[in-house]
Order: C-alpha cells, then structure tokens, then sequence
C-alpha cells in the first residue's frame, strides 16, 4: 500500500517494506497529502549487482537509487558524504569510502556536544531552494542508519583525505568538480547527466568548497571548522 512522505523538502508516494519504511516512518505524511512523484525501486536491478544481498537491502538500496535520480528534476542531488550541524549551518565532508568521514563527524560532536549533531552520515540530500542550497536528512543514510528529518542551509563542503598533518586550503578548478562529481548518485541517461552538472555548476558559484588533509586527531575538527565557518575557537 502506498504511503506518502515529505522527504528533502518533496511530497513523495512510495510502497516499500523492511527497512525502507522503518527509516522512512519519521517523514510519513496523511495520505491526503498530493506528491510529487511515485518512488518506484529498482530492486531487481540492484540484485542482478549485487547477488548476495537480502531482498530488503536491495529494496532500501533501489528505493534510494530511484529518489536520488528523480531528485535532479527538483534542483537536488545526493552527496556521498556525512553532514555534521553546528549552529544551524551545516558542513560536508565528502571521501571515497573507508577514509574516515564519520569517524571526522565524529570528532565535531565531541567539539561541539549540544550544539551539533548529525543530520546524514552517508546519503544527504542537497538541494537548490529560492537561492539558497540545503542539506536534508533522508531514509538512506548509509550503514550506521543516523539522519535527522529536517533541512539545513548548507555553509561549506570538504573533500576529506588521510595526511600526517591537519590541513585544509579551497578547493577549486575541474579538479574539484570532478571529485565531487565522483561522490554523486551518476546518472546514466544525458538528460539527467546534463542536469547534475548544471547544479553542481550552481553550487561552486555559491558555496565554498574544501580540500582537508587530516590525521583525525582531535585537533582536526577545530582546524576543519575554523577555515570553513570563518571563525576562531576559544581556548
């Protein structure tokens, strides 16, 4: 039976199962509610992939594939990254996987305590609204299932790498781009690629982004945040 949510800012009707509609239970809205759009899945081409999976990794796997692909037609996209909140700003940070961007967040929340928290740790989603581009919690968050239901208007992003010492510098040029572009959901048709390129084009123009060698010491949050917010830490 189809249900309606309000995820990333969007009106959507999905039919799912399993771990689908248990994370998704925080953005479920009355059925009278009108939606954007249908999340099908595409859990059978997600197990032709992936052969060893349950079929309830391959639904929550092929009901966000499906979300992602139809979020460009909406000024968004999704962002391999963990997005951290402090002050009602909040700040990616984007790897391959396995380089530590959750163990980095991480480091964030033991700076911060109260004052931040973890709106995605894996799968936000970024979107373009009157101007101004939000990051939003979703259903697909990755393994360790941390995401909050609410949006956020995004202060800058990082692309985080392993380095012995703690340092962060902006982070422009194709080289840039193409980093970023490598962390998204890449879509197959040219239609939908040509979408993705344009609002990453957008988002360069207005939010900074960073590059940050880090040696996950504590230290590291404090330099990270200093560059990207702008401002100096007590103490």
């Amino acid at each position: 039976m189809r249900k309606n949510y309000k995820i990333a800012g969007l009106i959507v009707s999905m039919d799912s199962f399993g771990r689908t509609v248990q994370q998704a239970e925080p953005y479920k809205l009355s059925d009278a509610a009108i939606p954007a759009f249908y999340v099908e899945s595409l859990r059978e081409k997600v197990k032709l992939r992936h052969r060893t999976i349950s079929e309830d990794e391959a639904e929550y796997i092929g009901t966000g594939a499906f979300f992602y692909r139809e979020l460009l037609k909406y000024d968004g996209f999704q962002l391999h990254s963990s997005a951290v909140v402090v002050d009602g700003k909040a700040y990616l940070f984007s790897a391959n996987s396995g380089t530590g961007k959750s163990t980095h967040t991480a480091l964030w929340l033991k700076q911060f305590g109260e004052r931040a928290y973890i709106l995605n740790d894996d799968k936000p989603a970024l979107r373009l609204i009157d101007g101004t581009w939000y990051a939003f919690g979703t259903p697909w968050s990755g393994k360790h299932d941390i995401s909050v239901n609410t949006q956020v208007p995004v202060a800058g992003i990082c692309m985080l790498e392993r380095g012995e010492k703690n340092e962060i510098v902006p982070f422009t040029g194709k080289e840039a781009i193409f980093e970023l572009y490598v962390q998204t959901n890449r879509p197959k048709s040219m239609e939908n690629r040509l979408l993705l390129l344009d609002l990453l084009d957008k988002l360069f123009a207005t939010i900074p982004v960073w590059k940050l060698k880090c040696n996950m010491d504590p230290e590291s949050a404090v330099t990270s945040y200093e560059a990207m917010s702008g401002l100096k830490l007590e103490g």
